[in-house]
């Protein structure tokens, strides 16, 4: 079984508009985590915020490829999942973003659930993204319910 998740979405933007509303720790505040500790970078730690549920989580950066690809890990240890955010510049005014995830165990009784749950994250998470970027709406993030 392929345990990856694969989310796809045309934001009307240019790459580096996209690629630094991620990398941004104030930018990121406006469609996903509440505050990133600083600028993504190769090598780097961040530590995002999720004020609403008081959460927080640590991301390790392992690539990044300026208005290209953002590679991260996240998770719990012995749990953690490889994310990669992909830019393809259509033109000067859209960008595809694509975002994977894998890593996660195939032998793990909940993988399923898990595999849902992450991509219905990321299609919401792409949807304020597109949201905020193309329109100015910043209060979308944070609301999904479970």
């Amino acid at each position: 079984m392929d345990t990856q998740v694969t989310t796809k979405m045309k934001i009307n933007k240019s790459a580096n508009e996209v690629f630094e509303a991620f990398i941004d720790p104030v930018k990121i505040g406006n469609y996903w985590f509440s505050s990133s500790s600083e600028r993504w970078e190769k090598g780097k730690k961040i530590i995002l915020r999720y004020d609403e549920y008081g959460a927080e989580g640590i991301i390790n950066v392992l690539e990044v490829q300026v208005n290209k690809q953002i590679v991260f890990s996240w998770g719990e240890l012995n749990e953690e999942t490889i994310v990669t955010i992909t830019l393809k510049e259509v033109d000067e005014k859209s960008t595809i973003i694509e975002v994977n995830e894998s890593g996660l165990k195939e032998e793990d009784p909940e993988v399923i659930s898990k595999m849902l749950g992450q991509k219905e994250g990321w299609v919401y998470m792409l949807s304020c993204l597109k949201s905020y970027l193309e329109h100015d709406v910043k209060d979308l993030r944070a609301s999904l319910v479970h």
